[in-house]
């Protein structure tokens, strides 16, 4: 095995770590997708995500039609959608795509979102990346263009399939005008609660500040009620609160400053916010054992119905189904609120923590996989992800198509956003990114203070930002 760099070496063990939206982001979810996370969290990585996705999808799926392509060759795709019928929906895609295009054939490797860091980490290090993997954009796409293992898609993307996009979700997968891959999902992270366990305690509106949040975490212990159910284990998902808190208590500007290197995120608002998540973490909200529950493990609490809230991404309600004994989730008693404002905080209300979900194009992939993955976010099959569930679409003219009064919300607060914040372990260079995840979960586990928490973020910032 050849050395590697100092820089392919962090991303290697950043990606071994790192928890999308979030990713987060992430699709095992988040995913996360994810996705997410995600969803990255990503969430986030979820993010991310980084969670199992699933659909609502049925027996009569129909699949866009694919065009001959006059192309062949093979295509390796890693995903981490690992639940059907969401794993379903993207094998038939790729059926439909070989069938029209005969001498083309796609290896689908289907993992679970934390197995495909390890395992794309190792992919990297040897020099050897899939043609089309699961991204959620932002700084760890970008270490990997800096090192080479990406394919610049920019001339690709002129023209029709480009323009097709929204800006937005589109600029997260590239850098300094180069493209390295495509959206497919772009959401955002809110509180999922159950509103029948909201009702038992006594909670007729969601809450609208921190205090009131607060207020409804101790309302639902005393009805008995677990308030918040946390896979803490893969860090990414405490990471959200940390994030959000800043975000609401310094807004924009404090981030800017930090990232800018004009400030810190060891300023007022970085260690605000761990105090206010300190003040969370006092009133023993989550289930027994959070700090080693995985966030599938989190999902499956919504998913029964024996948790009454989770700070997650998009992709919840179809994790959450996933998870759930009887694969059915909470359905319509699963209902969505922004997180809090905080008193007194900077920040705008409407301000979002987010990202979504794509695909990036490793280096060696052929033409025939650029053409694929053109196929896979036309905006039928746009319009067919968001039918099933799978994705808040982000290709024009797709939204049409969004199947829940649940998602449709999180599209309606990421339109109206004064300011979108893609989650920080996807938007930060990768080293950096998994010391924000490290420096919260020690607050979740009450063995570093906020201060020493957002001192250790600025301490990486120091190294890894330049001005």
């Amino acid at each position: 095995m050849r050395r590697l760099s100092g820089l392919i070496l962090s991303m290697v063990l950043f990606a071994l770590v790192l928890a999308a939206c979030g990713d987060p982001t992430a699709t095992t979810a988040p995913v996360a997708t994810t996705t997410a996370a995600a969803a990255t969290t990503t969430a986030a990585a979820a993010t991310t995500a980084a969670a199992a996705t699933t659909t609502a999808a049925t027996p009569a799926v129909v699949f866009p039609a694919a065009k001959p392509s006059g192309l062949t060759g093979k295509i390796v795709w890693w995903h981490i959608t690992t639940l059907d019928p969401g794993k379903s929906v993207w094998q038939g895609l790729a059926d439909t795509y070989t069938k029209a295009n005969p001498g083309v054939t796609i290896e689908v490797n289907v993992l679970e979102n934390e197995a495909f860091k390890s395992k794309l980490a190792t992919a990297m290090q040897s020099g050897s990346p899939p043609d089309l993997f699961q991204s959620w954009g932002g700084g760890v796409l970008q270490q990997y263009a800096k090192a080479g293992l990406v394919k610049d898609i920019t001339n690709d993307l002129k023209g029709a399939w480009g323009d097709s996009f929204n800006k937005a979700p589109l600029d997260v997968y590239g850098a300094d005008g180069k493209s390295y891959g495509v959206p497919w999902d772009m959401g955002a992270v809110g509180f999922w609660y159950n509103k029948a366990l909201f009702q038992k305690a006594g909670i007729t509106t969601p809450p609208q500040t921190w205090t009131q949040f607060k207020d409804a975490v101790t309302k639902l212990k005393t009805a008995g009620i677990t308030p918040i159910a946390l896979g803490e284990k893969d860090q990414w998902p405490g990471a959200f609160y940390w994030e959000y808190l800043a975000t609401r208590i310094g807004g924009k500007a404090a981030f800017d400053k930090a990232y800018s290197r004009t400030g810190g995120f060891s300023d007022t608002a970085y260690v605000e916010a761990g105090k206010k998540l300190q003040e969370l973490v006092a009133l023993d909200p989550f289930q027994k054992g959070f700090l080693g529950t995985t966030y599938n493990d989190h999902s499956a609490l919504v998913g029964n119905g024996l948790a009454a809230m989770e700070l997650m991404g998009q992709w919840a309600p179809d994790a959450d189904k996933g998870n759930s004994a009887n694969k059915l989730g909470q359905g319509d008693n699963l209902a969505f609120f922004p997180f809090p404002m905080v008193e007194g905080g900077a920040g705008d209300p409407t301000d979002v923590l987010g990202g979504g979900n794509g695909i990036a194009v490793g280096k060696n992939a052929a033409p025939v996989a650029v053409d694929f993955l053109k196929y896979l976010t036309s905006a039928d099959t746009q319009k067919l992800l968001a039918a099933q569930g799978m994705a808040l679409p982000v290709v024009k003219g797709a939204e049409t198509n969004i199947s829940t009064q649940q998602l449709k919300n999180v599209q309606e607060m990421v339109k109206n956003a004064k300011y979108f914040q893609l989650y920080y372990d996807q938007y930060l260079p990768p080293a950096m990114g998994s010391v924000v995840n490290e420096a919260t979960a020690g607050i979740f586990a009450g063995s570093l203070p906020p201060d020493a928490a957002a001192k250790s973020i600025e301490s990486s910032a120091a190294s890894e930002l330049k001005k």
